[in-house]
Parts: structure tokens; sequence; C-alpha cells
């Protein structure tokens, strides 16, 4: 499939009829005896062929006229965080001794089975799991930067000692006494319009931004503790923070170049390939031999290849913005239709800019 190659209509009605979610992001499918708009995969009854249009995006479709469908709602982002997380997420992030029990969810109108399941989904572990988690991720910033044990443990409402230093111990890893030597990587899930991202940071910045789909994604997590002898464990970080909004603005094309610290350890020639990603103007696009040339590395194509493919922070390092030498989307990790619409994104909005 040649790179920026129109769908037509027969390939997203066949799309619409097996309900594939590989065409999220890629188009939205409207039908006209309802004047509703759905995503590709809504699980809503699939209309007659001569009872829909396709549109490009959700804002071409609201301005015909059409509504949002109940159903699938293409104007959410794909996992998007819903608000009554979203606001348990900052009251915990804000308050370091809070601890939200269920009597409190129930007193909020909310059903604890309903948040754990979402936790589960979302992270991998229990709502209050996650809660202990947050807490210690702060006593460990606490510690590491000079303060001590016990003043940690009390001040994130811990009453016993040796409860707090077991806790502390069974999420990292390791005793609190060994902070100030050891390394954390706070784990933030991210959403996006083409579906949730897990993001990781420490002192030194972003260090990961996967897709939460990618089959590879518990190999590069392993790799990246393994390389910096880290733990991970849920927190919230300034940095992953701005992450979002910086993510929200590329994808509503309102940013280009993102201003984050970046980590990135690997070895030297790993690191000069990442590095010239970054070099690769938005909207445009390089071969791997193109890219093997520019870090003077002539020979050494599939070497490229192997090293764009380890590259463990998507989007910010663009890998996606390289090709097969015949110009054709080759393997991502994340998935090539998002590669698609990655590439898509960017070259409309380049395109947009150097209008009159």
């Amino acid at each position: 499939m040649k790179l920026y190659e129109q769908l037509n209509e027969d390939i997203m009605y066949k799309a619409v009829l097996e309900k594939d979610a590989g065409f999220e992001g890629l188009f939205f499918v409207a039908v006209k005896t309802t004047g509703i708009f759905c995503r590709p995969a809504c699980t809503a009854r699939t209309p007659k062929r001569e009872n829909v249009e396709f549109f490009s995006s959700s804002k071409d479709a609201l301005l015909q006229g059409y509504r949002p469908c109940k159903v699938c709602k293409p104007l959410e982002k794909k996992g998007e965080t819903p608000d009554y997380i979203q606001e348990i997420l900052t009251e915990i992030s804000q308050d370091t001794e809070l601890r939200i029990k269920d009597d409190d969810l129930r007193q909020r109108g909310i059903e604890p089975s309903k948040v754990r399941r979402w936790f589960v989904k979302n992270h991998g572990i229990s709502f209050h799991a996650y809660q202990r988690s947050l807490k210690i991720n702060q006593a460990f910033v606490h510690i590491k930067n000079g303060e001590k044990i016990s003043a940690a443990a009390f001040d994130l409402g811990y009453e016993s000692l040796s409860a707090f230093q077991d806790s502390f111990k069974k999420i990292t890893g390791f005793a609190p006494s060994s902070s100030k030597y050891q390394s954390l990587i706070s784990l933030q899930r991210i959403t996006t319009s083409l579906g949730p991202m897990l993001a990781g940071a420490n002192e030194q910045g972003i260090c990961l931004l996967e897709f939460t789909d990618r089959r590879m994604l518990v190999t590069q997590i392993k790799r990246l503790g393994h390389l910096l002898k880290a733990s991970f464990v849920p927190g919230r970080l300034p940095v992953l923070d701005e992450l979002q909004k910086q993510i929200d603005a590329y994808f509503q094309g309102n940013l280009r170049h993102f201003d984050l610290p970046l980590y990135f350890p690997g070895t030297d020639f790993q690191q000069k390939v990442w590095r010239a990603l970054i070099e690769i103007p938005y909207g445009q696009t390089r071969s791997y031999k193109v890219q093997a040339r520019h870090i003077n590395q002539n020979q050494a194509v599939r070497a490229v290849a192997k090293a764009n493919g380890d590259n463990r922070i998507a989007i910010l390092v663009p890998c996606h913005r390289v090709l097969g030498s015949d110009g054709n989307l080759t393997g991502y990790g994340g998935g090539v239709w998002r590669k698609k619409w990655l590439l898509t994104h960017e070259l409309k909005n380049a395109q947009d800019s150097q209008m009159p």
C-alpha cells in the first residue's frame, strides 16, 4: 500500500461490515437514514451500502449535519479516561494523604467494582493497589531527596513504619533505605486519538511512550528496566502531565515540535539512529537507506532498521517517518494503520501551513 494512497469506498465499507478496528482513526462512516455517524468498528447494526457516506474527520461529519453515535461515541478519544476516573486521579495525586475507600466511592454514587475493573484493564492493578503504588512512588522521591524514611512514611499517612517498609519493598523490589542508590520509572496512561499509550519517565526525562496494545510492550519494559536497573511504579510527574498536553496539541494539528526532555539509553549506534529520527522534518519521510547515509553508516541499512524498531519513545522520536526503499509503509510497532494515520496527519498539516 503506497504512502498517501486514498482509501476507496469499497475498502471502507468492507471495514464497516467486518467491524475492523484496524481502520480506527482513518475515517468515519455516516448513515443517511438516521443522521448519525460512527467509528468503523461500531457494534451497531450495519447499514446498507447505499445509505452511507464516509468522512476523513469527525469535524467534516458534524459540518454535514450528522450527530455522533451514542454507541461508539466517535467524538471521544479511543480509550479516553472517564470524567469520574479523571477526578479521582487528580484528587489522589494532589493530596498525598488521601485514601479513597469503597465506601467513599459509594457515597459519590460510584460502584467500586466499576472503578476496579477500569484500573485492572488500564493499569493491570486494582484501584487500591494503584493508590498504594502512587504513595510509594512519592515516598521514594522524598527519601531520594534526603528526607528521613520515618518522615516520608508518616507524611503519606502510614501509621506503622514496618507496614510502610513492607509495602515499599513489595512494590519497588527494594528497601526504602536503598532509595538513594535505586531508580524508579513513573508510569502514566496517556490518551490519544489513536488509542491509549503508556508513558514512563524518571528524573532525566521521558524514556517510554508506546501504544498499550503493542505486542512488544512487555519486552520493551523489561529491556528498559534492565538497562536502567529500575522498577516501574504508577506515578504522576510534571513532565508526564506536560506530555499529555503536548500530545493533545499534536493530534489537534497545533504542535509540530515537542519540547520535552527525552532519555533513551542504548548503544552509541542506537542513540545515533534515534537522534537522526528526531531530525526528520515534520511532514516529511526518509528511507532506511537515507537514514543510514545521514549518520555516515552507508552499509548499515539493516542495523538502522533494527535500531529504528527498538525505539521506545513513539511519536516524539518519530520512527513512523521512515519508509521502505520503494516508498511503501513498513512494519510499525503501533500498527501500520497508525503509521499511515500519523503520516497523513502530518502531511496535511504541513501542506495547510504553506497555503496562502
